[in-house]
């Protein structure tokens, strides 16, 4: 009742005010500092982390899982993803480019992880922590040790691109197109051989043939970042639209009409086409160069993967200018 002086000064049990039995010491690890607090995008429940996990699986589920070629038509590709300790760190060394480091909650720490997160930091990559389960969705169920790396898609450049290049350089184009590579290493190869003599870019077709995925980025050491990589709808047209450019067209083949010493178009405007290992120029491509070539080999090689071949001729025109010039 009001005024009762037995119930004075008295509070409910429940209040947090007030005084309270102590509990000996036991939550003081409770209170003691955390560190510094992680980036929003890796805070478990935040708007941003949410947001950039909606991203990734947008993008995953357009790449597919592993590390995947760029696809559809114009001049952007699809996200991909780089799975597993060894291929992350690899290709964060190799300065591939990246939108998100995916790293596993609860990871067992080791030197590839503390690298990965090294370079990643280092090279500004926001770090996402996601839980197994959303890992194994992204991947579709591959080994990815806790660790993946998204990239995002290339941007082709349009043929008609490549010759603008040169032009802003004063300089003749030296372009390469490649007809029925599939492998990503040599297309890097050959981006990274066309860096080192001066070459414009690089023109591949839009089907049946390696795009810029992260394992033609490592390849490339670099170099894709310098020279452009287009892409051909109908890679007859495009060597069509170079021809009437004044370009002259050069086919690689075993079996060549002239051997590459006696090619003296390499100190002009030109596009030399390299086709498979296998297979070879198609017959459509081989019909619509100028001149087919062969390069010498004293050796018992019977052939040359596109990579190779690209960079000989490469260095030939490299040295046939470097002469003119001089």
């Amino acid at each position: 009742m009001a005024g009762n002086s037995q119930r004075r000064n008295r509070r409910n049990p429940g209040s947090k005010k007030g005084m309270q039995v102590g509990t000996g010491g036991h939550r003081r690890k409770g209170l003691e500092g955390k560190g510094p607090t992680p980036p929003a995008e890796a805070r478990t429940g935040h708007p941003k982390k949410r947001a950039a996990e909606a991203r990734a699986k947008r993008a995953a589920a357009r790449s597919g899982a592993g590390s995947r070629r760029p696809g559809g038509r114009g001049g952007r590709g699809t996200a991909e993803l780089v799975v597993g300790r060894n291929p992350v760190v690899e290709a964060l060394r190799e300065g591939v480019p990246a939108t998100a480091l995916y790293v596993q909650q609860f990871i067992d720490n080791d030197e590839r992880v503390r690298e990965a997160l090294q370079q990643a930091n280092e090279r500004g990559v926001p770090l996402m922590e996601a839980p197994r389960p959303q890992l194994e969705q992204m991947t579709n169920g591959l080994n990815h040790q806790g660790l993946v790396l998204q990239v995002p898609p290339y941007e082709y450049a349009h043929p008609e691109d490549l010759l603008g290049l040169a032009a802003d350089a004063g300089e003749d184009p030296l372009i390469v197109a490649l007809d029925g590579v599939t492998d990503p290493r040599n297309l890097g190869a050959v981006v990274r051989s066309a860096a080192a003599f001066g070459g414009h870019g690089v023109v591949v077709p839009e089907r049946r043939a390696a795009g810029m995925t992260a394992g033609a980025w490592k390849t490339s050491a670099g170099a894709a970042a310098r020279i452009p990589v287009a892409k051909a709808t109908n890679l007859t047209r495009a060597l069509e639209a170079y021809q009437k450019a004044g370009c002259f067209v050069v086919g690689l083949a075993a079996d060549g009409e002239a051997e590459l010493r006696d090619l003296d178009a390499l100190d002009g405007p030109v596009v030399v086409v390299a086709g498979s290992e296998g297979k070879g120029l198609s017959r459509l491509v081989s019909e619509t160069c100028d001149l087919t070539v062969r390069i010498p080999m004293p050796g018992q090689a019977e052939s040359l993967n596109a990579g190779v071949a690209a960079g000989i001729v490469l260095y030939e025109a490299a040295s046939r200018r470097a002469g003119k010039r001089g």
